[in-house]
């Protein structure tokens, strides 16, 4: 978080990244900043402030990680349903909303969402989009099973007993390398909406 002439933002410095993941870093923030680009004026949603290759500054959004907020109004789900629908309306998946931390409780009890390297931005609604649309509200369902499950419609219930195929296929694969990549390289422990994070 810097503070540029009066205001806050995130800022991201590809140059911060180990030399041998900066082609990724500098691809992810790309992403992330087409897809900001294209959520302009979403309430709920960081404003794309700059990204000249090297640097990108996004705005800054107040409130809590859901992790430590863990929102158990029914109205805030209500509310993150209607922002993942403006999302998908734009052309725009997360594609990693698994991770706690990417949903924000607002100040004002409102949901937020940052963290879109690793965005859908292509803008296409094909099959593979509507596929990727609806793992993100899935695994919003699992943050709602773990802070307000008694506000499951059955419907909601089904979904998250019906992972996609490349849900299951990532489970039974790849997913044990990305753990192991992620916590023993990146020091980074991913929680997947089981209510815990470490530190």
């Amino acid at each position: 978080m810097v503070e540029r002439d009066g205001q806050r933002m995130i800022r991201r410095d590809i140059a911060a990244a180990r030399w041998w993941a900066r082609w990724f870093a500098r691809r992810a923030a790309a992403r992330e900043a087409r897809a900001l680009r294209k959520l302009a004026g979403i309430d709920g949603v960081p404003a794309l402030l700059a990204w000249d290759g090297k640097e990108l500054l996004r705005g800054f959004i107040g409130g809590r990680p859901m992790q430590q907020a863990q929102p158990r109004n029914r109205d805030y789900y209500r509310r993150a349903l209607r922002l993942l629908a403006v999302l998908h309306r734009r052309g725009i998946v997360h594609n990693d909303l698994a991770k706690e931390p990417n949903w924000l409780v607002r100040e004002d009890g409102s949901p937020g969402l940052v963290d879109f390297q690793l965005a859908w931005t292509r803008g296409r609604r094909g099959r593979l989009f509507r596929l990727l649309a609806r793992e993100d509200v899935r695994h919003l369902l699992k943050h709602k099973r773990t802070y307000c499950e008694d506000a499951l419609t059955r419907r909601q219930r089904a979904m998250l007993d019906t992972p996609a195929v490349h849900s299951r296929l990532w489970r039974a694969t790849g997913k044990r390398l990305y753990k192991l990549i992620a916590r023993r390289v990146f020091g980074y422990w991913d929680n997947e909406g089981k209510g815990r994070v470490r530190d």
